[in-house]
């Protein structure tokens, strides 16, 4: 595993949108996820906490 660069944290998306509303697949898109179980990693700034938020019924921060 490659080192953690200083202020960012890696996001998993484990859970499907289906059924979810417009914005929540929105916001799972604009996260930068394109298939489930993909893990992405994030600069920590309020706006992509704020996103994490919105869908963390549907994501899981590592």
């Amino acid at each position: 595993m490659a080192k953690k660069k200083a202020g960012t944290f890696r996001i998993k998306w484990v859970v499907s949108f289906i059924g979810c509303t417009d914005d929540m697949r929105q916001t799972i898109r604009g996260l930068g996820f394109r298939r489930l179980n993909q893990v992405v990693e994030r600069e920590d700034t309020p706006a992509v906490r704020g996103m994490v938020f919105k869908v963390r019924h549907l994501v899981e921060v590592l």
